[in-house]
């Protein structure tokens, strides 16, 4: 058992379940709100994790950071994250190296769209258009780009990538330097409900009374919807007026990994490090014998990272197959028997990477054997839920954009404390009865 204090407390304030970064986020954010505004201090806040810091879905995440969302409220509120990012790079170990959206004809109109309101909200991009500009685009980064049939090239200047283990150390370094307490090796088990709030968390350590809670468990949420006496299904209202029941919660498996090259491998023109790419593409693809992978839409991302050790990245996520009730979290990520990434997802990524780039030609015996992969929590419509329940819980279920939002904790903060955010108002439970989910893109990700 790893725990960071001697023992948890009999009461706080606010307890903040889960050390990713959307708990850290928020409990850094809380504590400094509590104490400009006089009203308190990190005392007041602790944080609840079975394991510890970044044990779960952020320990592996891939890192990466961008704006590039079909969806107009994901796009300002991912510029505001951003904008976190770039305040406290160092202490985040964050790179700001750009990030490219390469994509078909099928997806420019969605691209245009996108870059049009990037534009609307100052957020800094190049978009580039037609098969022959894109490529010569494209071959000015990389010589060796080969990949044909992509019509549109989003080059966002601002974004890139954090490493993941360090970043989300630094901002429990932060949420304890405002004084929070951050207790690992401590399992919530239940939270007692009395009318219509929560008045204290029950852990294996003993039971903490609250005033607030902030649930931030990643893809565990399903198991606090449950503790909070929520409903598995929700009504979602369609065009037509009418309602379907669908599953509060889907799991899909992702896929990443790493090629164990040198992180240097992978430079620009001008032996730089390169934006990171992502490319979605519906020409077919072929594995190193010629045989066909796919004639289906296809999507990969990669980047160099020393943090992975080489470059590393992944692709379309896939569905659990299992009812939501009925899928094992834990053990979680890379010890899990289940959904760890296999050789399906190895041919796939890397005969993408070198249907784009020359320079991955006959590499797949370079994939790392080290064990990859987790599983998300998606809402019906693939994106996140912010909102409160039972009158003092709030729950962040970012349906796995989580990472890349660490600015939702500080806006979280403000919410809990009394202030409303506007960025956070279409992420509320209540869009899928009013039929207000966000629209979906031609891209092949779901959180596209």
């Amino acid at each position: 058992m790893s725990v960071s204090e001697p023992a948890i407390p009999d009461s706080a304030r606010f307890v903040i379940i889960g050390a990713g970064v959307h708990g850290l986020s928020t409990a850094w954010h809380l504590a400094a709100e509590l104490r400009r505004s006089g009203d308190g201090d990190g005392a007041d806040v602790v944080v609840l994790d079975k394991t510890g810091v970044g044990a779960g879905a952020s320990g592996i995440a891939c890192g990466v950071v961008r704006n590039n969302y079909f969806q107009p409220a994901m796009r300002e509120l991912m510029a505001h994250s951003v904008g976190l990012w770039e305040e406290n790079a160092e202490a985040l170990s964050y790179h700001p190296v750009g990030y490219l959206q390469i994509s078909p004809e099928r997806m420019r109109a969605d691209v245009g769209d996108i870059y049009a309101q990037q534009q609307a909200i100052g957020y800094e991009s190049t978009l580039v258009e037609g098969e022959g500009d894109s490529r010569r685009y494209l071959e000015a980064i990389f010589p060796d780009w080969r990949a044909r049939g992509i019509t549109s090239v989003l080059h966002e200047k601002r974004g890139g990538y954090a490493h993941n283990g360090p970043s989300v150390r630094g901002l429990a370094d932060k949420a304890r330097a405002e004084g929070v307490r951050i207790l690992g090796g401590v399992t919530v088990r239940d939270l007692v409900l009395d009318g219509g709030s929560v008045t204290a968390v029950e852990t294996d350590h003993g039971t903490i009374r609250c005033e607030q809670v902030v649930v931030a468990a990643g893809p565990w949420v399903r198991d606090f919807w449950r503790m909070l006496d929520l409903p598995e299904t929700v009504a979602v209202r369609g065009s037509d007026g009418g309602t379907v029941d669908r599953p509060m919660w889907t799991y899909w498996a992702l896929q990443e990994g790493t090629l164990a090259v040198d992180p240097g491998f992978l430079t620009d023109a001008g032996g730089a490090m390169p934006p990171v790419v992502h490319v979605d593409s519906d020409a077919p693809l072929y594995d190193a014998a010629g045989d066909l992978v796919t004639d289906e839409v296809w999507g990969i991302y990669f980047k160099p990272d020393t943090n992975f050790g080489g470059v590393q990245g992944g692709a379309m996520p896939l569905v659990v197959r299992r009812r939501p009730e009925d899928v094992a979290v834990d053990p979680y990520g890379p010890d899990s028997p289940d959904f760890v990434v296999g050789a399906d997802f190895e041919r796939l990524w890397t005969s993408a990477l070198a249907h784009c780039l020359e320079r991955f030609d006959g590499l797949r015996h370079l994939m790392s054997r080290e064990p990859s992969g987790g599983i998300g929590c998606f809402t019906p419509d693939s994106f996140p839920v912010f909102d409160r329940f039972r009158e003092n819980v709030t729950v962040i279920a970012d349906s796995n954009h989580g990472y890349k939002m660490i600015g939702v904790g500080a806006l979280v903060a403000k919410e809990v404390t009394g202030s409303p955010q506007r960025l956070l108002e279409p992420f509320r439970h209540s869009r899928f009865a009013r039929g207000e989910v966000h629209p979906v893109s031609n891209s092949p990700f779901p959180w596209s």
